[in-house]
């Protein structure tokens, strides 16, 4: 589908890729990994055309339909979110006009036996068959389907896609990418935006999609669901694994031991020859064969092992200043945005040393608590707190603040203060800025270097009360895994936001759940959160609406009564009825249909039954009846 052949592109100086092949095949689920810098998204672009090559070769199949989510996206704003999706399919709307066309044609004809008008019963035919097989008459239950499964309501169906945040349109443009179904899916971190429901069900549409996958993500469990193929970024170099991200790991391992093994052995040989050398050199009768020695050495091709140096990364926060046993209170705090109601009396106290996590999905009030806590938003109720707490603050969209004009080094530099007892570039160099990268500019730098920027600039003040929303957004796994470490050790008082279950385990000592404009306390760490919902991932948490039962070990208090559940029960009996029901119906409908269009076709038939009065205004009738009963089915 895509062949990529000894293909070079360099910055300047700077050799991005060298000489690199390979190919992507129908079926091919690659999983593209390498350090944040390392090139993923740009030999992303070059595969789009997006970027050219200065070497090499990269080939497409003719017509080759690829569909590519970007991390920066530019949005063209003017049609409402149904709108937008049904451009997706602008060939099948021409059917339908063409459809309704010949139809209003037809109901005013009354030249039976023409030429003509077996013409346009023949065109009417080839249309209804065209739509048929383009999927027509199923494109509002493919919409509805995909844009739930992303996390969009009914009500969100005629919003403008202007009135959605950038995340959420940055689910638009997946949702486009979803129901083109190309040839190729490529995408650019697609879960940074993304909650927990709806991370799975992204998951299982692209388990299940027939097509190739390239996709970039530093979520190891969503790597590990879908892959089977991983091409790992080092060295302006490739490397081919036919596995998923966890297997990749151990044979990467294996691989660089091997590397480390040979090196060594490369070593001991060059040592041996040179000693060799030197000691034949002098030697006339030998001095002919000490030069053959030389040349060997010179034409060696000397091994590098492919191991990278993450001993400098050093997410370390200081220690944090004292504070008193109360870090934090909230009492009665209630929000709304216009008419939407996100949190109601809403009480919490935080005390010194907890380590919480919010978690709930997306629009559940757990960002706007934290900007309440923080006090950047508007809202009613009362927050305090406690003696000396000094808050550090790191938003979701915390790389946006960046200067994109300034360098690396004068970023960190113009947010140091005369307390900062740091040196500059000591501290860039624990985040992996060295050398020429810190006179980077922060527009040049890939998405998980601007992450590592933000980072450092929190560092920079001793704080003891530290509030991150989603961190990890950007990072690549190994400086995920580092900042975790940090957070671990941190002294201080923390609250986070997280999707990333294998981020949060581990991590922190008491759970907030956020649902129903309120929260609800779980104590524990997220394993033992799940262990207490008896389910197997967080995910899980807004799947309730599955066919199999949960049945959950609660206080008797929070149990529904045998009354209640009595009444569900036969609710839910009575709406499987009805649904049957109108599957029957549905199937009658369609076979009464496919009956008629085919008496219709026969020309001895035709006359006959187009005689009767109102039959065409009947017929239509029905067609609208038959999609309506679809509809109210998706």
């Amino acid at each position: 589908m895509i062949s990529v052949d000894n293909m070079s592109l360099y910055f300047g100086a700077q050799n991005i890729f060298e000489g690199i092949s390979f190919m992507i095949n129908k079926g091919d689920k690659i999983g593209l990994v390498g350090k944040n810098g390392s090139g993923k998204s740009t030999l992303l672009k070059l595969l789009t055309s997006n970027l050219e090559p200065n070497k090499g070769k990269i080939s497409r199949f003719n017509d080759l339909v690829i569909g590519y989510l970007e991390q920066d996206i530019d949005f063209i704003d003017q049609y409402t979110l149904i709108d937008e999706m049904k451009k997706v399919f602008s060939n099948i709307e021409l059917y339908k006009k063409k459809l309704n066309d010949i139809n209003n044609e037809i109901a005013i004809r009354n030249d039976y036996e023409s030429k003509s008008y077996m013409d346009l019963l023949s065109e009417l035919s080839v249309v209804e068959e065209s739509l048929r097989m383009e999927g027509g008459y199923d494109v509002d239950l493919k919409i509805s389907r995909i844009l739930k499964g992303l996390g969009f309501t009914s009500k969100d169906f005629d919003k403008l896609t202007s009135e959605f945040s950038g995340g959420w349109r940055m689910r638009v443009e997946l949702a486009k990418i979803l129901l083109k179904n190309p040839d190729i899916i490529i995408l650019d971190e697609p879960t940074n935006h993304l909650d927990i429901v709806s991370i799975i069900w992204l998951e299982d549409w692209l388990k299940n999609y027939s097509g190739a996958i390239v996709l970039v993500s530093h979520d190891k469990n969503f790597l590990d669901a879908i892959t089977n193929r991983t091409i790992e970024l080092a060295f302006s170099s490739i490397n081919d694994y036919k596995a998923t991200y966890s297997k990749y790991l151990d044979l990467r391992k294996d691989r660089q031991e091997k590397q480390l093994q040979a090196k060594k052995n490369q070593e001991k040989y060059i040592e041996q020859t040179k000693m060799l050398i030197n000691k034949f050199r002098a030697k006339k009768n030998k001095a002919a064969f000490a030069q053959t020695l030389i040349k060997k050495l010179s034409k060696l091709e000397v091994i590098e092992v492919e191991q990278e140096d993450y001993t400098k990364l050093n997410f370390r926060f200081p220690p944090a200043p004292h504070s008193g046993k109360v870090t934090f209170r909230m009492k009665n705090i209630y929000k709304s945005y216009n008419d939407l109601e996100v949190l109601n009396q809403i009480n919490l106290e935080i005390n010194k040393g907890e380590k919480i996590a919010f978690v709930g999905k997306n629009g559940e009030g757990k960002t706007t608590l934290a900007k309440i806590a923080v006090n950047v938003i508007d809202f009613k109720g009362r927050t305090e707190l406690g003696y000396n707490v000094k808050i550090g603050y790191y938003a979701q969209n915390q790389v946006d603040f960046l200067d994109p004009d300034k360098t690396v080094l004068k970023t960190i530099e113009d947010s140091m203060n005369e307390f900062t007892k740091l040196k500059v570039r000591d501290i860039l160099g624990s985040f992996l800025f060295s050398n020429d990268d810190v006179d980077k500019k922060i527009s040049v730098l890939s998405g998980g270097e601007r992450a590592r920027v933000s980072l450092c600039k929190l560092l920079l003040s001793p704080v003891n009360f530290l509030i991150m929303d989603e961190p990890t957004n950007h990072l690549d796994i190994i400086s995920k895994d580092i900042l975790k470490k940090a957070l671990i050790n941190f002294d201080g008082t923390l609250i986070i936001i997280s999707h990333d279950r294998d981020f949060l385990h581990g991590l922190t000592n008491k759970i907030y759940e956020f649902k129903n404009k309120g929260i609800k306390e779980h104590l524990g760490d997220i394993n033992e959160f799940l262990k207490l919902k008896e389910l197997e991932t967080l995910e899980g948490l807004n799947l309730k609406n599955k066919t199999k039962t949960i049945h959950n070990k609660i206080d008797s208090s929070q149990k529904i009564s045998y009354e209640k559940r009595k009444e569900s029960d036969r609710m839910i009996r009575k709406l499987e009825k009805r649904i049957s029901q109108i599957e029957k119906e549905i199937t009658n409908l369609e076979t009464a249909r496919n009956d008629l269009d085919e008496k219709l076709a026969n020309p001895n038939l035709f006359k006959q039954l187009t005689n009767k009065q109102d039959f065409f205004k009947n017929y239509d009738s029905q067609k609208k009846k038959d999609t309506r009963d679809g509809k109210k089915m998706g």
